[in-house]
């Protein structure tokens, strides 16, 4: 193996590591951005699934299991 030298290992490391925190940032910053849209989706799907409830009940559908829907004027 050839010898280093040490003076251009402490420049390329000097080169490095400031490439490496700014990468660093970008990742924190993104995972942040990222976490917050997740966060604000899962409101906005609370929300619409609150309103779709409200507007099955207005109509007079109530959920059942399943898939099969009956509006509550024909249930026996």
């Amino acid at each position: 193996m050839a010898k280093t030298d040490p003076k251009t290992v402490q420049d390329l490391t000097s080169l490095v590591q400031p490439l490496l925190q700014q990468m660093q940032e970008k990742f924190l910053t993104l995972s942040d951005q990222i976490i917050g849209r997740i966060d604000d989706m899962s409101s906005r799907i609370d929300d619409l699934e609150k309103n779709i409830a409200n507007l099955m009940t207005q109509v007079g559908v109530e959920e059942l299991k399943g898939e099969n829907k009956i509006p509550a004027t024909q249930k026996s």
